[in-house]
């Protein structure tokens, strides 16, 4: 019974290859984009959630500020997690990391690496976590203070194919460190990344000779991710609550402070306060993938259910000779099935082809492991719940023929009653026309936010971070500008486009007790203000003089959260140096338009500014970038020489929404090209099962136009009703997207126009096609045709 099954379905296939070629194409293509999403959506899903303990890992932050100044930090201080460990019973580790900007280089015989990724820890990160130990001990992963343990992958840079163990790297040419141990490269989905790992015991003896005090007892330095382990069953927010209690015990003034615990499964798609960014995004990209199948699976039962027509004297006949309804649908589900199983095939090779080009617009490294269980279960949910929506119906309706009435030509009403088909049509055209909708708001969104005024002339700025070269500046400077191409040259203390230090250690005339206020300082020199043609909306510039050491210039945000009217002239003081401010400058954006602007504090100190920033005559700026090397070679030798473009910086800011829309954009095209095969089809069949009266009306004198016309029109009405659903749903979704931006476009009526004239352009091109083609059909031979 089976075989016959089987010859029949590929007779039928081989019958109808265009019918069979445009549900394969369908199929294959919404299977292989859906499966790229849904690898995607597992991937984001999946971060840290391979370690053991996830489910009792917590990742502790904090929440300072005041008012509209409050602020989430996902660093904390360094004491919190020992007393933690000392005093709560709840707590069983603790593992802290933190930056090392102590070292700008490492050099191994003559090869000099730049220190990227380097970090100081406590050795539970070999245990708590796990980051396995290839080659040393777990149990004492640094031997002592001066012990270094890396990756696989910088154990390769630095050594090559040698054993590292035992080798010795000098840091900045001045202090040796042996490598201790190698852990395993940490895998893509971890939040945790690095390549170079320090005892925590080296910082806290250096802390003590510059300080006279270990960073274990240092409260007032936010620098470390602090991860904690728990006992089973704890009370989180008590906890958060007691931890709050024992900073105030060492800190009673830090009154604004709040601990926060973010379990760590959790804290790759949300916030500690509960927000969702990351997993809105998540959401978005299963529902656009659960819709492209959709669309997929909509193709099938349309043309299935149309062409039941063109079935139904088959159908009848095999009833009449006894087959019973059951054997019938087990027929049409057995075809359904082989076309699905053979769309699938062609989907996982068609996903695999298309994996390089998806993973560079996602920026991930996904690989599809054919020996994964997980790949398999991922294909064999996707692909059943398509095969369920596409073959049931059709089977059914198809196996429910009358065969008296069939052979008579007189079907039942349900068969010939289109409005099944019609709603499908229609629902699949208004999920083409909100990808389109969304398309081209992200587009204008991130052209938007790509071209707005930052509040400062960022064109051609060459940026360079050079602190040995601080004590020589002077010197750097003239003769940069010696250099035809370098138009100016001043210094800071870091990137104006990507501000990231925070400060609440402030005081401020009319300051009220408890008040804090979040901001961003940033050293600058007096050339800053004019090099970046920035705007003074009161007071002055810094004029350069030592006098300059007690002044301060603030943006308007700033004056306006504290509450200063006419603030020049006004006393202030940052980290507890003492001055007055002498100027307010315009607001300017100093990270994405995502996040409303904040408080900026500009102060003079050149010691702290080390950032050389360099304003050049175009693009091409290969005379600046030689004589920047020659000077860093000068003075800086032994670090490898690195610069970058401002706008890189931009790019940088943007880029995962950037990515989105090219996803987006990408999406959209494969639902009208899925969406279009499907109206190809239907198009096709309608001109077949109208063949007669075409040729009739050609007959009477109907002219090419009139039969376009009268093919056309139908599905033109189901395109437009397909627009008047999709533009309000698609308006409510884009402005709860928007919702997301401090600084948006607004919404106009026309984008809406526009993905809707696109979507009928382009569904008026797909059923002209066919459409002219059955209207230039030789009169005669249609006739015959029945």
């Amino acid at each position: 019974m089976f075989k016959s099954y089987f010859l029949t379905t590929w007779r039928n296939l081989v019958k109808n290859k265009f019918y069979s070629l445009i549900n394969i194409a369908g199929l294959t293509t919404g299977l292989a984009i859906g499966l790229l999403i849904l690898l995607w959506v597992q991937d984001e899903r999946s971060f840290d959630r391979f370690h053991q303990r996830a489910d009792h890992l917590y990742r502790l932050e904090n929440k300072v500020g005041t008012g509209v100044s409050r602020h989430i930090w996902t660093v904390t201080n360094a004491p919190i997690a020992v007393n933690a460990q000392a005093r709560l019973p709840e707590v069983k580790g603790m593992m802290r990391m933190t930056d090392n900007y102590l070292y700008s280089s490492f050099r191994y015989n003559n090869q000099v690496f730049p220190a990227n990724k380097a970090f100081f820890t406590d050795t539970t990160l070999f245990s708590i976590f796990d980051f396995p130990l290839l080659q040393g001990n777990a149990a004492k992963p640094f031997t002592d203070a001066h012990s270094v343990v890396m990756t696989e992958k910088a154990a390769r840079k630095y050594f090559g194919k040698d054993n590292p163990l035992g080798k010795v790297i000098v840091a900045n040419d001045k202090t040796s460190f042996t490598v201790s141990g190698v852990i395993k490269d940490f895998p893509l989905n971890s939040s945790i990344q690095g390549e170079l790992f320090f005892p925590m015991q080296l910082l806290n003896d250096m802390h003590r000779a510059g300080k006279g005090i270990d960073a274990d007892h240092e409260w007032e330095e936010f620098d470390f991710q602090t991860y904690l382990l728990l006992q089973p069953g704890t009370a989180i927010a008590a906890l958060a609550t007691r931890l709050r209690n024992i900073h105030l015990e060492h800190e009673p003034d830090d009154t604004d402070i709040e601990y926060l615990l973010q379990p760590l499964a959790s804290m790759h798609l949300y916030n500690a306060d509960g927000t969702d960014d990351g997993m809105q995004t998540v959401r978005i990209f299963t529902i656009i993938a659960v819709l492209i199948l959709a669309i997929s699976a909509i193709n099938y039962v349309n043309l299935s259910t149309a062409r039941a027509v063109l079935r139904a004297r088959e159908v009848s006949v095999r009833k009449i000779i006894g087959a019973a309804r059951r054997q019938l649908f087990f027929q049409f589900m057995i075809e359904t099935a082989f076309l699905f199983l053979l769309s699938l095939g062609l989907a996982l090779l068609l996903a695999e082809a298309l994996l390089p080009l998806f993973n560079r617009l996602s920026g991930k490294a996904l690989a599809i492991d054919f020996m994964s269980v997980r790949l398999w279960m991922l294909t064999g949910v996707t692909g059943l719940a398509t095969l369920a929506v596409s073959s049931i119906y059709p089977a059914l309706m198809l196996s429910a023929f009358e065969p008296l009435k069939a052979l008579k030509g007189m079907l039942a009403a349900g068969i010939r009653d289109v409005t099944f088909r019609r709603v499908l049509v229609v629902g699949q055209f208004a999920i083409s026309i909100g990808l389109i909708t969304g398309t081209l708001i992200i587009g204008k969104q991130l052209h938007f936010m790509r071209t707005k005024n930052p509040g400062y002339d960022k064109e051609h700025v060459l940026m360079c971070w050079m602190p040995q070269g601080n004590a020589h500046y002077d010197a750097i400077r003239e003769r940069m500008l010696r250099e035809p191409e370098i138009k100016g040259m001043v210094r800071a203390s870091g990137n104006i486009a990507m501000l990231g230090v925070q400060s609440g250690d402030n005081q401020w005339e009319g300051k009220e007790k408890g008040e804090t206020v979040m901001v961003y300082p940033l050293s600058v020199e007096k050339d800053f203000i004019p090099f970046f043609k920035m705007q003074l909306t009161a007071g002055h510039n810094f004029s350069g003089t030592p006098a300059d050491s007690g002044h301060y210039i603030l943006n308007e945000t700033a004056v306006k959260e504290m509450g200063l009217k006419d603030p020049v002239g006004q006393r202030f003081s940052l980290w507890k140096r003492e001055g007055i401010i002498v100027g307010v400058i315009k607001d300017f954006h100093f990270a994405s338009l995502r996040e409303k602007i904040e408080p900026v504090v500009l102060y003079y100190d050149p010691q702290r500014s080390a950032m050389l920033l360099m304003k050049t005559g175009g693009q091409e700026a290969s005379g600046a970038i030689a004589a920047l090397k020659n000077v860093w070679q000068q003075y800086s030798a032994e670090i490898p020489f690195e610069y970058h473009f401002m706008d890189e910086t931009f790019d940088d800011i943007y880029r995962s929404d950037q990515r989105t829309g090219n996803l987006f954009n990408v999406f959209a095209g494969i639902a009208i090209f899925v969406s279009c095969l499907g109206l190809l089809g239907l198009t096709a069949y309608t001109a077949q099962v109208r063949t007669r009266e075409i040729g009739v009306r050609k007959v009477l004198g109907a002219g090419v136009s009139s039969i376009v016309r009268l093919l056309t029109l139908d599905f033109i009405r189901l395109i437009l009703i397909a627009n008047l659903i999709a533009l309000p749903v698609s308006w409510w979704a884009m402005s709860r997207w928007l919702n997301e931006f401090a600084y948006r476009i607004p919404l106009n009526w026309t984008v809406f126009f526009l993905s809707g004239t696109i979507a009928l352009l382009i569904a008026l091109f797909t059923i002209s096609f066919q459409s002219i083609r059955a209207a230039m059909a030789n009169p005669v031979r249609s006739l015959k045709t029945e």
